[in-house]
């Protein structure tokens, strides 16, 4: 049986854990060729020969989106690996949360590095080749911090809204030329990071309580609700989509909380 991402050739950053993984692991499943990078190379490498193991082609580079140099080449070896990519999901980012007074200028420029800039960096690197092809998809995992504001997270919600408006721009940009960028909004998702974030607190039990009285469903996504939302967007599903962000959130940002 055919999957939904056959003859797709995606370039997915971020991937050595997290959504990034997640939405490796449920892109290959649907027959998509897939070429990882991440700065973790080591990393990486695992969860790339373990995918490769499972069946399906996996190519992966350890390189740091930041710097375009360094994206350029891993774009280059991913055409020579699984072909000229007809997909890219941005999915690298960092969390950089802050009072404004209180932000080095370091942190602020490692934010916009990294979520803006990398961001920008590898859909620079892949669109002359989606253009070349006749079309393609870019997706970039953004966040509800992209259309919403929490108190002392920033400057992140400034970066992600940011983002929002490279994905309108160039999907605009690009739309007569066969190529669509779109984002996807996640809310909370079940990854380490948010584990983490919870055994921060004295009471872990009581912050993964408090999250969850955050949903109107009372609990956050599992990883694979967000990749399978991604695996939606890369295929060829939603042809009229484009320059738009699709928010999985289980309607948090919907709620007005008292």
């Amino acid at each position: 049986m055919a999957g939904r991402l056959d003859g797709k050739r995606v370039v997915v950053t971020g991937a050595a854990q997290g959504i990034g993984l997640t939405i490796a692991e449920v892109f290959l499943a649907e027959g998509a060729r897939l070429f990882l990078i991440d700065r973790d190379g080591d990393l990486l490498a695992r969860e790339a020969e373990r995918l490769r193991a499972a069946g399906g082609i996996v190519g992966h580079a350890a390189a740091d989106i930041t710097d375009a140099a360094a994206i350029e080449e891993a774009v280059a070896a991913a055409t020579r690996k699984i072909g000229r990519p007809n997909a890219l999901v941005n999915n690298a980012g960092v969390n950089v949360f802050s009072e404004p007074l209180d932000l080095s200028d370091a942190d602020w420029q490692r934010c916009f590095d990294i979520n803006l800039k990398g961001a920008w960096n590898c859909s620079r690197a892949v669109l002359p080749g989606l253009l070349e092809e006749g079309g393609g998809v870019i997706l970039n995992i953004a966040s509800t911090h992209a259309f919403t504001i929490i108190p002392h997270t920033f400057p992140y919600p400034v970066a992600k809204h940011a983002l929002l408006g490279m994905t309108k721009a160039l999907g605009l940009e690009y739309a007569g030329r066969g190529v669509r960028v779109n984002a996807l909004a996640p809310g909370y998702v079940r990854t380490q990071k948010v584990v983490d974030y919870w055994n921060g607190f004295p009471d872990p039990a009581a912050a993964e309580a408090a999250t969850m009285k955050l949903h109107p469903g009372g609990r956050i996504a599992a990883p694979e609700e967000i990749a399978r939302a991604a695996l939606f967007m890369v295929s060829d599903e939603c042809p009229f989509m484009n320059a738009t962000c699709l928010t999985v959130d289980g309607g948090m940002s919907v709620l007005h909380h008292p």
